[in-house]
């Protein structure tokens, strides 16, 4: 069974995350559909290994801070049959970081939490995106040390 990871790349605005979005391109998995950065574990790599080579992949960058999210994507892939548990990690960027996408991407964003809708449609990636919010700006959540991925 193939291995996948899910990164939520963000900035900082006014000490609140702003959100970078992708635009699948017409030719690829989800087409036109607006997304995180997101792909498979390779042989031998870490999940979050992964997610920092598919965020250098499909933007170019790499984070300032790499965390896990301490929850998972969940789904049911009914063309496979299969119950997918997804690592879930968040990345902050510098604020002008230059973007480069790759051709997986045809174009992106950024949001704030209330620009969300009617971008993202995976329930389960929206709920993701709103609890990075919640700890980020919620006064009694914080990102733990234990979530913090050394780069």
């Amino acid at each position: 069974m193939k291995k996948l990871v899910d990164l939520y790349p963000y900035r900082q605005k006014n000490g609140y995350p702003h959100f970078l979005i992708f635009k699948r391109s017409s030719e690829k998995i989800y087409a036109n559909q607006w997304r995180m950065v997101g792909g498979k574990v390779k042989e031998g790599e870490q999940s979050w290994e992964a997610a920092l080579r598919e965020l250098k992949e499909e933007t170019g960058l790499s984070p300032v801070k790499l965390w896990t999210i301490p929850s998972v994507n969940q789904f049911y892939e009914a063309k496979s049959d299969t119950v997918h548990s997804i690592p879930a990690f968040a990345a902050e960027l510098e604020f002008h970081a230059g973007i480069t996408l790759d051709d997986e991407h045809s174009e992106y964003k950024w949001i704030n939490i209330e620009g969300i809708q009617p971008y993202i449609k995976w329930p389960e990636q929206l709920r993701l995106m709103k609890l990075i919010y919640d700890i980020m700006t919620d006064e009694f959540l914080e990102i733990l040390p234990e979530w913090v991925i050394e780069l």
